[in-house]
């Protein structure tokens, strides 16, 4: 298995990373519903067992669950261990609403914060999950260079930023890494952010590479309909019309290729990303153990560049109707 190095790190990474989005559970206001935590530890043992080497997560992700779970998963993990990332940047009250915080002083207590969770001396990378407030930037990443130099992080990226946000950030400190949504319904970030990033030796991690679900065979307009009340994806503008039935369309183009390979649409999905030469690997949430085996193969698949010129040539299509 190929794996690529992040940047300008020391971090070699497997083409797919563990997303730990959804195992924060519910009862935060971007959840992905109820998770059991078990099926959690199970799924994240899962994907280590399949040769994925690294796991992202976020403080806010279960406002603090999702890092205490991956730690959980970890220290019952027999195997060698994985890179693990977090993020920072967005904080919560006792009222459990989350707050967009790039002050220097809420970043060094989420770092600890973090810290303390996932029970680990230091954190492989760590990233502003957002650009907000924009007008903080700047402090936030000479915050985030300190904690670099202090050994607390191994390496220091960003998620979300635009070319523009990287570049007034980038003559502070290096960056290691950019993590931008990215995947056949999003391929926005190739104008300018990707470029930008290649340009400039960032590595890209991909988030969101199957459309939240949207690109893996499984969904449908009955099972979007009966998403729970409390599934962020419910409020998301790709999940209703018109944006749904079209990207569901391209779901089954992308199950037209992969039956060529019998692999699966997600792993077609993910073949699809992970062409681009700018990703250096994708994040892949993975909420039990059978969903491993429906994306692992991705690890090795590679579509061929006519496969992903008949694809991109679907989109423009569905795009001009």
């Amino acid at each position: 298995m190929e794996k690529r190095k992040l940047g300008n790190s020391d971090l070699l990474l497997s083409p797919l990373g563990i997303g730990a989005w959804a195992i924060g559970g519910a009862g935060w206001a971007f959840s992905w519903s109820n998770q059991d935590d078990q099926d959690s530890i199970r799924a994240i043992h899962a994907a280590l067992d399949s040769g994925m080497n690294w796991i992202d997560t976020a403080a806010v992700y279960g406002l603090g669950h999702s890092e205490i779970i991956v730690s959980r998963a970890l220290k019952e993990y027999a195997g060698e261990p994985p890179y693990v990332f977090t993020k920072c940047g967005r904080n919560w009250n006792a009222e459990r609403q989350i707050q967009k915080d790039l002050r220097p002083s809420s970043l060094r207590l989420e770092c600890e914060s973090s810290l303390r969770r996932l029970q680990v001396e230091t954190i492989d990378l760590y990233q502003i999950h957002w650009p907000e407030p924009d007008e903080h930037i700047e402090e936030a990443w000479e915050t985030m260079a300190s904690l670099q130099r202090e050994g607390k992080v191994r390496w220091i990226g960003v998620s979300n930023f635009s070319a523009t946000q990287m570049e007034r950030v980038r003559k502070i400190a290096s960056i290691t890494s950019l993590q931008p949504p990215y995947s056949l319904i999003r391929p926005e970030i190739e104008i300018e952010t990707l470029p930008y990033a290649v340009a400039n030796q960032i590595g890209v991690l991909a988030y969101s590479p199957m459309g939240s679900g949207l690109l893996t065979g499984a969904m449908t307009h009955q099972r979007v309909a009966e998403l729970p009340a409390d599934d962020w994806r419910i409020r998301n503008t790709h999940f209703q019309e018109p944006l749904l039935t079209k990207n569901l369309k391209l779901a089954e183009k992308l199950a037209e290729i992969a039956r060529r390979h019998r692999r699966t649409p997600g792993e077609a999905a993910l073949a699809w990303v992970l062409h681009h030469p700018s990703i250096t690997a994708a994040i892949v949430g993975i909420r039990t153990k059978e969903q491993v085996s429906g994306v692992q193969g991705a690890m090795t698949f590679r579509l061929s560049q006519g496969e992903v010129d008949e694809i991109n040539a679907f989109r423009k299509s569905l795009d001009a109707t």
